[in-house]
């Protein structure tokens, strides 16, 4: 072969940075990408507002079990939470106590849901005599339906776990509004205020 027509093969083979992004990104990222969208990475998955809420059915902390269509007709909170019993969390649920009263007066129920035991969820309501409704998914299966399951880091360190996050549902079973990353300071308010806004 010509020595030409050698440098101009190996000039059109040679991967360029440009190629080499582009290969990054439509090769090995997507790999990921797929990889990332299954059971473990709640972020990926599609909970948009406008669409119909995902049924569950799913263990209260008083025994008894709740489900999506038991809200029908009503407005629903439903408010994801990593763990009872934690700072965080015990805020979050004596918030929504507090202002129970009036999600009621508003036609609006809410429900806590984590991954915690159904006992753990008893103590958890009898220790800070909760007024809310606490539900348990220990499958996961319900998280990851809402998208609230995924990768988190704390202290350098990552992990799977609950994305707090709150979705407003309303009396025909469809997402109002979706917060995610909530910070805990002023979130039942500003749930309550979105109801009064959306519905009166």
């Amino acid at each position: 072969m010509p020595k030409k027509l050698k440098e101009k093969l190996k000039e059109k083979t040679k991967e360029t940075p440009a190629k080499k992004a582009a290969t990054k990104a439509t090769g090995k990222t997507a790999k990921t990408s797929t990889k990332a969208s299954g059971a473990a990475a709640g972020q990926d998955y599609a909970l948009t507002e406008g669409m119909a809420a995902p049924a569950f059915r799913l263990l209260r902390d008083d025994g008894s079990h709740v489900s999506l269509k038991d809200f029908a007709g009503h407005h629903l909170v439903l408010y994801f939470y990593p763990r009872a019993n934690t700072p965080g969390c015990t805020l979050e649920a004596a918030d929504f106590t507090r202002l129970f009263p009036r999600f009621k007066a508003l036609d609006t129920a809410i429900l806590g849901v984590s991954a915690d035991s159904q006992a753990a969820l008893q103590r958890f309501r009898k220790k800070h005599d909760l007024a809310i409704a606490l539900a348990s998914d220990e499958t996961l299966a319900m998280l990851k339906a809402y998208g609230v399951w995924g990768k988190k880091s704390f202290m350098g360190r990552t992990f799977d776990g609950i994305l707090r996050t709150t979705v407003l549902i309303d009396a025909k079973g469809r997402v109002v509004r979706i917060w995610r990353n909530v910070k805990v300071a002023g979130h039942a308010e500003a749930v309550l205020d979105a109801i009064r806004e959306a519905f009166s």
